[in-house]
């Protein structure tokens, strides 16, 4: 039977299950998915509908949801040409119209579901500040994309309303299968749901329509699977119902060299418990398995980015080393088998190269004992390698005298399927024609991308509904989950003057100190229309009876790294330490951190600080449930801080706080009040 739904110009095709009696069993027939089309004709082969995807009027076996993946996998391989297959292993931004992605000082623009036409093209690499031999098109023109350069993985980093966004997917699906084989595209994005404060690009999409959660650290703090799962599904829910059906996240990397500028973006220091999160976090976006409804994901930086030199960064030549002076190599690999374990689609390996290790010194992309051996052989990874943005051209670190074929050669021998940041296929294509690289091999990775996009049944029906789209992200039964979790989120680390919980009718000034290098002004007075806590909520400190400073030190973006020392006291982090000092010398104060790195804070730590809690990204409504009692605080610390500059200075680097040297810590991880019954 057709339906033919005008509103989105493509077809549903939907037939219930039908059931049989054969000597006395039931034989269940195959069930009829629900087609997705705009263009293709439907075909009806014994009573079942499917789609004419290559348009040669006759059921393929790739077309055919009955029969098993691999039949359709092998099926389609066998009808693509190396030119498909190529682009096919690549995966770059896609815009929508007005969409400025990575383009530094564009002028702002209505985003809309149109396509972005214009190839995005650099001679300078982005990250390093250095020439690049050659331009590197970072972006194609959409048509171009897809039908010249054969691209069908992409990455949205457009920040827009939900509705946009599912008609900018279902016209880029339009475009995909009006093509010779009419595949599918399969889009991905970065996190989109947290409170974050670096939402650089490439990191995070910051603050969306999307229903609004606490940082990881946050969710990490909360110590509640359940709603981690919870938040995951929710999540998933949201990201399918505009088309984004792959997720570049969450991290597995551990938060054991405090200096480093991405631990805002982990689950803490504690492998256990990071593993443990990353279990819930997979199993919440694809479910037990990959099927209709999920959110494939891309668990990375394996094999764990966070003992960098000195906390510096690989995406910069300057950060290039990873190192581990404990001795705590397998200690790190604990989250990613538990992403494995619970079937994530898909790894990627962070740019860095270990030094000091029985591995070679080359980044981990290009890294044979790394990726073949240990992350395939040993850990039994048999997903979709994906690299991370740029490796081959801007961050090759320790196969820098390799020709950039020779570098696809040698990713690809160690068994990288998917290359991120690069449109442009004609050098992947030239490492081919050159006899570097076998078309067989190539299979093999088109191969375990398609197996992806088969699971996730986009090539049944890729489409969605826009109106429904914009019903379900952001929707206030999912925003009550999320404010749930931002107060478990909250951690009481000192209430020694017993200040908290606040007496019925104290009088609270609050200020918020967040310099973000924008504004004249970094503080701001927070008094809350509505007054929901029993309390009086006053104009200046002078009639407050106790006063709240919400803290959020910062270090700047990730990108904006020189290479200098990461330091982590207050003082560098744009935190006026000296009014701090002088509120906490005149009036009961209540200290609160955002914590996105472990904050040195010993410039403030003296008598008068008696009262400090830890934030990950939260709400003034939160803060205040917590203040007032209406809320007990059960959060506890994700990492521990250390106790001074030195202390950091004598770190080892992949050793988690609450294995460090004894004196290290001045809050540990685990840390964390209660108010008493």
């Amino acid at each position: 039977m057709h339906l033919f739904n005008k509103r989105f110009s493509y077809h549903y095709l939907v037939l219930s299950t039908l059931t049989l009696a054969t000597s006395g069993v039931l034989a269940q027939k195959p069930t009829q998915p629900a087609l997705g089309s705009r263009s293709v004709k439907p075909l009806t082969v014994n009573g079942f509908s499917f789609k004419d995807l290559n348009k040669n009027g006759k059921l393929d076996k790739y077309e055919d949801w009955r029969l098993p993946t691999e039949q359709r996998v092998q099926d389609l391989i066998g009808q693509m040409t190396l030119d498909e297959k190529i682009g096919f292993m690549l995966i770059s931004t896609s815009r929508m119209a007005g969409d400025f992605s990575f383009q530094q000082g564009a002028p702002k623009a209505e985003i809309t579901s149109g396509f972005n036409e214009e190839d995005q093209v650099q001679s300078m690499n982005m990250f390093t500040r250095k020439p690049l031999p050659y331009p590197m098109m970072m972006a194609a023109g959409t048509t171009k994309a897809v039908t010249q350069n054969q691209l069908r993985h992409f990455i949205l980093r457009a920040n827009t309303s939900a509705k946009t966004m599912a008609e900018w997917h279902n016209n880029l699906q339009a475009l995909c299968e009006n093509s010779r084989l009419g595949i599918p595209a399969i889009v991905a994005s970065n996190p989109r749901n947290h409170i974050t404060t670096d939402a650089a690009v490439g990191l995070s999409v910051g603050t969306t329509v999307f229903s609004k959660w606490p940082g990881e650290l946050g969710l990490a703090a909360m110590r509640d699977l359940k709603l981690t799962r919870e938040f995951a599904d929710i999540a998933r829910q949201e990201w399918a119902a505009v088309g984004l059906r792959k997720g570049y996240q969450y991290m597995a990397d551990l938060a054991t060299e405090p200096r480093w500028q991405r631990i805002e973006g982990t689950f803490g220091e504690d492998a256990d418990l990071a593993a443990n999160m990353t279990r819930e976090i997979v199993l919440g976006f694809q479910g037990p398995k990959l099927g209709l409804h999920s959110v494939g994901l891309t668990t990375k930086h394996f094999p764990g980015g966070g003992p960098q030199v000195e906390g510096q960064d690989p995406h910069f030549d300057w950060g290039k080393d990873q190192h581990y002076p404990g001795n705590m190599f397998e200690y790190h690999l604990k989250p990613f088998q538990a992403a494995i374990d619970a079937g994530t689609s898909s790894i990627m390996p962070y740019y860095a190269k270990p030094i000091g290790t029985k591995y070679e010194e080359i980044a981990f992309a290009y890294n044979k004992a790394i990726i073949k051996d240990l992350l395939r052989g040993k850990m039994g990874f048999q997903g979709i390698i994906n690299s991370d943005t740029g490796p081959i051209e801007m961050m090759p670190w320790g196969v820098e005298k390799l020709s950039i074929e020779e570098r696809y050669q040698k990713a690809i021998e160690c068994g990288v399927d998917l290359f991120s940041g690069s449109a442009d296929p004609s050098l992947l294509m030239s490492t081919v024609k050159k006899g570097l690289v076998t078309e067989k091999r190539i299979n093999e990775s088109v191969a375990r991308l398609l197996r992806e996009e088969f699971a996730l049944g986009l090539f049944e029906n890729p489409y969605v509904d826009p109106e429904v789209a914009q019903k379900t992200v952001g929707k206030p039964e999912f925003q009550q989950r999320a404010d749930l979790a931002f107060r478990k989120s909250i951690v009481l680390l000192r209430n020694s003057g017993k200040l908290l919980p606040l007496a019925p009718k104290t009088k609270v000034f609050i200020e918020s100190y967040y310099d973000n290098g924008r504004s004249k002004e970094p503080i701001t007075v927070i008094k809350p229309a509505t007054n929901n806590w029993n309390l009086e909520f006053v104009g200046s400190k002078e009639e407050a009876d106790v006063v709240v400073l919400m803290l959020t030190p910062s270090s700047g973006s990730l990108f904006s790294s020189n290479g200098g020392p990461i330091e982590l006291q207050l003082s560098k982090n744009k935190i006026d330490v000296k009014h701090v000092n002088e509120v906490t010398s005149q009036k009961p104060t209540v200290v609160l951190i955002n914590y996105t790195s472990p904050w040195v804070i010993d410039e403030i730590d003296n008598p008068n600080l008696k009262t400090v809690l830890a934030t990950f990204g939260t709400t003034p409504d939160a803060i205040l449930d917590v203040l007032s009692g209406k809320f007990n605080p059960t959060g506890k610390m994700p990492f521990s801080t250390p106790v001074s500059r030195q202390a950091v200075l004598d770190n080892q680097s992949d050793v988690p706080g609450h294995m460090k040297q004894k004196g290290y810590a001045l809050f540990t991880f685990g840390d964390g009040l209660s108010y008493p019954n």
